[in-house]
């Protein structure tokens, strides 16, 4: 792959300053996980999350890019506000941080901004005001897009001048959340979690971008351009707009990349009469989310597939912002990232970019998309913010340069002695396959292929030797539409040091596998959804893997509805079971949890009105006397999208069927544990636990 330089800007082909790195590049000024990069438009300044001591907060750092890539030295960013930073994206101009931050780990969030000036101590609330949570979107200019989710379950998309405090309400609506603004035009997402659509809001008229297509989802989006200038002007040419066929419910296709359909020709901007062009992440009509161009003009909305894989989901985009090149992430091989870049100024789509890690997330580009910046992780790597210059990837790459081409950023040093986890496939009570990956204990026999052949007459193929089974920790993971992937765990490596293997399975509802299979388990069908707990503990069995009576089930959020679920529903498969932040029944769930994440779920669990008995069913509570073996419930003493009560009634109903039950409420923490010792707390309450129960006699 050959990155194109612009003309104005000197070609980066070494690290210049650096010198040698390494295998991997370390710098920073200490070891702490890192994520969630921004990259400012200007390339002259980074900032990022890190976590060391208390809850995780950001950094800025100056960067020069001129002959290679320096970091200059860390500052903290100071809020007078307790809790955990979770975002930070930089102002168009470079001058200012938005920061999204939860109060003492609550899910309510506010959003703050600090000037990347090291001299100026300032830090604006921005939008600051009682009730609901604002979440940030980005810039808009020198306003901060914002949403702000409000105690009446309606969704208010504004625009808020943090200095003289002027707030633009750009929508207002049930389930409407703003994703991104730009000099008049809006895009916002409507619908609940699992029926995503976008609408584009500009001069009073609203825009739907395609056809009813329900299921489907389409999110994020942004906005590059207009028939105005563009949002970062560089004295490169205009790329030519898109002119293609109107979009129909039954016809997602378009004619060539920036050519009239009709003559071929390019088409300028100025002949169109006006246009808005939009980068979407959408399954449209279709299975996998991929990218697409949409154009709207006075003639209708038009639509283009930029990027498209069949055996892969896009998990995220982003856009530099002179709009010459976008960078895609995608999801595949059951949960690996594959980094690509798009030149959006002729539509290539470069060969994939190797990635210092199995998984990467929170992607950024500078103004010019010359230099990029994500975090990666691993199995044995904590989170880390790696960053590089695309011009240093050019042809004959091997592993060795490649490596040397990323620079970690405060990176925590990989575990020698970490468990490389293996994805195995299975299938279902009714045929489905799903997947899950394996994290065999150092203790226990290692996964051969020869008990693939030896088991295959059954459906399961990758299995291990079956005369070795041992301990397994089943794990499920949240959503339901997250996914068990070759990432860090804090969990994992306690359990596996025990001598206990882990199986991290994806049953149905889970995301990476496609659209049909991310609602293979709304509503009623949520019984498949548990059964498949069943069917992962045949799998383990059938295959040698587990030895039967030294199985244990864990998770958290969804993944601890699911353990609850299992443990009342299919009584007999686990010695012991571990619920963190987990429902145990959805009326008290809708009753007591945040209106916004109420509302989002009615399309995934039901309307607890109109769905009360299946819901009723559904809960666990009202199965506790068939749960028989011991439990450990914890939660987050500040958790408000599980609440808190969610855990101690389960544990009480289960003491009163005369089942052993053990709750831990960790103060200062909500629905996601943030601080590095409650964090440990977690994983070796849990370890300890899962270890004194299947590693007992039997």
């Amino acid at each position: 792959m050959t990155f194109p330089s612009h003309a104005q800007l000197g070609h980066l082909d070494e690290f210049g300053e650096l010198g040698e790195l390494g295998e991997l590049g370390h710098l920073g000024q200490g070891a702490r996980p890192s994520y969630g990069p921004s990259l400012s438009p200007d390339g002259r300044a980074l900032a990022y999350i890190v976590v060391d001591n208390g809850y995780p907060r950001a950094v800025q750092r100056p960067i020069e890019l001129n002959g290679g890539i320096a970091l200059g030295k860390a500052r903290d960013v100071r809020l007078p506000i307790q809790g955990p930073i979770t975002k930070v994206r930089h102002s168009p101009d470079g001058k200012w941080l938005a920061c999204q931050i939860a109060p003492h780990a609550g899910n309510r969030s506010q959003v703050w901004m600090v000037t990347t000036d090291p001299d100026d101590p300032r830090a604006i609330w921005v939008d600051g005001g009682e009730g609901g949570s604002r979440e940030l979107v980005g810039w808009d200019g020198l306003r901060v897009a914002v949403t702000i989710e409000g105690e009446d379950e309606v969704g208010e998309s504004r625009l808020v001048d943090p200095v003289n405090g002027h707030v633009q309400v750009v929508d207002r609506r049930e389930e409407g959340r703003l994703v991104d603004a730009w000099s008049g035009s809006a895009l916002v997402r409507v619908g609940p979690r699992c029926d995503r659509y976008l609408v584009m809001l500009r001069d009073g008229v609203e825009v739907p971008l395609g056809a009813p297509d329900p299921g489907s989802l389409s999110d994020p989006g942004t906005i590059l351009d207009d028939h105005r200038p563009r949002r970062m002007p560089d004295g490169t040419l205009w790329p030519p707009a898109v002119h293609a066929r109107e979009l129909h419910a039954t016809d997602s296709r378009a004619d060539s990349f920036g050519r009239d359909p009709q003559t071929g020709e390019h088409v300028a901007p100025g002949q169109l009469g006006g246009y808005v062009r939009m980068l979407v992440r959408t399954d449209h009509g279709a299975d996998r989310l991929r990218l697409d161009l949409v154009t709207v003009t006075p003639g209708g909305v038009w639509r283009r597939t930029l990027a498209a894989r069949d055996d892969a989901d896009l998990d995220e985009f982003t856009v530099s912002a002179d709009t010459t090149r976008a960078a895609l992430l995608w999801n595949v091989d059951g949960g690996r990232s594959e980094l690509q870049v798009l030149e959006l100024l002729d539509g290539t789509l470069h060969d994939p970019i190797p990635l210092p890690g199995e998984v990467a997330t929170g992607v950024s580009l500078n103004g010019d998309g010359r230099a990029l910046a994500l975090t990666v992780e691993g199995p044995g790597r904590r989170r880390c913010v790696a960053l590089t210059s695309l011009y240093t990837w050019g042809p004959g790459g091997s592993a060795r340069t490649d490596a040397k081409r990323w620079i970690l950023i405060d990176q925590v040093d990989a575990d020698p002695d970490t468990v490389e986890p293996e994805l195995l496939r299975f299938a279902a009570h009714d045929g489905l396959e799903l997947t899950g990956w394996l994290y065999r204990a150092p203790t226990a026999a290692s996964v051969s292929s020869a008990a693939s052949t030896s088991a295959g007459a059954s459906g399961v193929s990758g299995a291990s030797d079956p005369s070795a089974p041992g301990p397994v920790l089943v794990y499920f993971h949240g959503g339901p539409e997250g996914q068990a992937r070759p990432e860090f765990s804090d969990v994992f490596g306690p359990m596996l040091a025990h001598g206990v293997s882990v199986f991290a399975p994806n049953v149905r509802g889970s995301s990476g596998s496609g659209r049909a299979f991310w609602h293979a388990d709304d509503h009623e069908k949520r019984w498949d959804g548990i059964r498949d707990a069943v069917s992962v503990v045949d799998f383990l069995v059938t295959a040698g893997i587990a030895e039967p009576g030294r199985l244990a089930v864990a998770g958290r959020s969804y993944g601890g509805y699911l353990t609850n679920a299992v443990l009342a529903f299919h009584p007999g498969h686990f010695v012991c079971g571990v619920a963190i932040c987990g429902m145990s029944e959805f009326a008290a769930f809708f009753r007591e949890t945040e209106p916004w994440i109420g509302r989002a779920s009615y399309s995934k669990y039901g309307h607890p009105e109109r769905d009360a008995e299946l819901l009723r069913e559904l809960s666990p509570i009202h199965r506790a006397a068939d749960v028989r073996v011991p439990m450990l419930f914890i939660h987050g003493g500040n958790d408000t999208n599980v609440p808190v009560g969610e855990s101690p009634r389960m544990a009480e109903a289960l003491r009163a069927a005369g089942s052993q039950a053990h709750t831990l409420i960790v103060p200062g923490e909500g629905h996601d544990f943030t601080r590095p010792e409650n964090r440990a707390l977690l994983a070796h309450r849990l370890a300890d636990f899962v270890a004194e129960h299947v590693l007992a006699p039997a």
